[in-house]
């Protein structure tokens, strides 16, 4: 199941297991089109957490990671940055580097 997260709670959000960061707008059309995208494989990799970033609201935390336009997904290992995607990305693609991951 998605977290939103914001400022305060982001930090903790990221810091066990692998972690999808999507990095989104409301406004977004292809933030909109990859939704249900990553809710499908959050459900199908038990082992991925999605973490989901408004930026219109957490500008700060879209400051702090260099995100400059949306959609960006940013792949945490144990809190630690692993990899990210920018712009709309396949399902193949996010698998692949899901799986580059573990």
């Amino acid at each position: 199941m998605s977290v939103r997260a914001n400022a305060d709670n982001f930090a903790e959000a990221i810091q066990s297991g692998l972690v999808l960061a999507d990095f989104y707008s409301d406004s977004c059309v292809p933030c909109k089109r990859m939704s249900p995208l990553l809710a499908e494989i959050e459900e199908e990799n038990s082992d991925v957490k999605l973490v989901k970033v408004n930026v219109n609201f957490d500008s700060s935390l879209a400051e702090i990671y260099a995100v400059q336009s949306v959609p960006v997904l940013i792949f945490f290992k144990d809190g630690v940055e692993t990899d990210r995607i920018r712009g709309a990305a396949k399902k193949a693609e996010i698998l692949e580097k899901i799986d580059q991951i573990r």
